[in-house]
């Protein structure tokens, strides 16, 4: 039996260092339209994304009046379940109110 059975030889062995990423983050953006109401917006933002009051009104403020608002960011899925849940919930109340998600 060889002595060198627990050497390594000449080989060299790099130690590979483990770099942790943050995921990449998605906005929910949501769309204005002329027949959602201003309440179930609200709702919405309270309910499915956790606002505060003060918060899901002035989110719902900015998309009356801008056309669209940030609901919140958050990673592919969570973002996609909260899309998802929105639009349930829309099509329930039968109104069309349209969430997207673009990278933040």
């Amino acid at each position: 039996m060889s002595d060198r059975g627990d050497q390594t030889g000449d080989a060299v062995k790099e130690r590979v260092k483990v770099q942790k990423q943050e995921p990449t983050l998605y906005k929910v953006v949501l769309l204005n339209d002329d027949y959602t109401t201003m309440e179930f917006v609200v709702s919405v933002l309270e309910t499915v994304f956790q606002k505060s009051s003060a918060e899901a009104y002035r989110i719902m403020m900015q998309v009356h009046v801008n056309g669209s608002g940030i609901a919140g960011v958050y990673p592919w899925e969570v973002a996609e379940t909260k899309v998802e849940a929105l639009t349930s919930m829309a099509r329930h109340a039968e109104y069309p109110l349209r969430p997207t998600i673009e990278e933040a």
